[in-house]
């Protein structure tokens, strides 16, 4: 995004904090690794085992391939050691990932810059607007939030909890009102206000209630009559814990509205965290950050060497 974007996570506190937050996902792989590697050599047997265990973690079929496969190609001078498997995967995954590894561009010729947040109830959506509100309050830029899911009065509280906690204004009206209506007016503010960024949070909604992803392009038609640009991402944001449930979440929400990128929430909360790591592989879509907990500080920007050395329990 610009120079010294705080969510660049090179810092030692997030490195550890995401080494943490992955712990049950790569103790989960180590385990299996180092038992595996105890019994056999990596031998045409042990890739096959080794190929279950990657997809028992959620790395999905087609990439527990590719990583089999490129151990296969790998020549290891002696008997593989745990470690020495576990780090050619990593490199492997980091070289997936890579193209995932994206940050939201704000363009400063919008005006603001709409980001839509959209998922199922329970993905954290409202606490990921909040932690990116501080990050780009920390870049200097003026930032909106508006309550969209009106459905909910405790979700609009909710947003105004943490608009309040991060120092920006929250548009809502009361519960029961026209959500597409209240983007419309909120988006007409911010252009009064000169605001850089407008965040709009949705309700929760199930992939496979076709009413409730009717409502979420309803929202997006009426942006779109104020400006045709707008918005400028819909993010979709998805929750670690549901392992590969994710995919179907990913397919549904593309096909409704166009999902520009991800954010990866509760990677801390299961051992499932190889999921996006299938993610990525499969959709190609952007994964704009990742969440290993509640506070503020626990999001950052998506570092796909980081997150493949931490899946993996590399130590640098």
């Amino acid at each position: 995004m610009t120079e010294g974007d705080p969510r660049s996570g090179g810092d030692d506190g997030w490195l550890s904090r995401l080494r943490h937050g992955l712990g049950r996902s790569s103790a989960k792989l180590a385990t299996g690794i180092g038992g595996l590697l105890t019994r056999r050599k990596l031998d045409p047997e042990a890739l096959e085992e080794l190929e279950d265990l990657l997809i028992g973690a959620d790395l999905g079929v087609a990439m527990a391939g590719r990583l089999t496969a490129a151990l296969a190609r790998h020549r290891f001078d002696d008997d593989a050691s745990p470690e020495a498997v576990r780090r050619v995967l990593a490199d492997e995954i980091a070289t997936v990932l890579a193209p995932a590894a994206q940050t939201i561009s704000i363009r400063e010729n919008a005006k603001p810059h709409v980001i839509l947040f959209c998922g199922v109830n329970g993905s954290g959506k409202t606490t990921t607007i909040a932690k990116f509100a501080a990050l780009f309050r920390a870049l200097g830029l003026k930032v909106m939030l508006v309550a969209g899911d009106t459905f909910r009065a405790a979700a609009i509280e909710q947003l105004q909890i943490w608009g309040d906690r991060v120092g920006v204004p929250v548009i809502q009206r009361q519960q029961g009102a026209d959500a597409a209506g209240l983007a419309y007016a909120a988006l007409e503010w911010a252009k009064s206000e000169g605001a850089d960024v407008l965040m709009i949070d949705t309700a929760g909604r199930l992939q496979n209630k076709a009413g409730l992803m009717g409502e979420l392009q309803k929202i997006i038609r009426v942006l779109k009559k104020h400006d045709a640009a707008a918005p400028h991402d819909c993010v979709l944001v998805l929750d670690a814990t549901v392992g590969q449930n994710a995919h179907s979440q990913v397919e549904v929400f593309r096909e409704m509205v166009n999902v520009t990128g991800l954010v990866v929430t509760k990677l801390d909360g299961s051992a499932k965290g190889g999921v996006v790591v299938a993610l990525a592989e499969r959709f190609k879509l952007p994964v704009y950050a990742i969440g290993v907990g509640e506070q503020l500080d626990d999001m950052r920007a998506f570092d796909a060497d980081a997150f493949a050395r931490s899946l993996m329990g590399v130590e640098d």
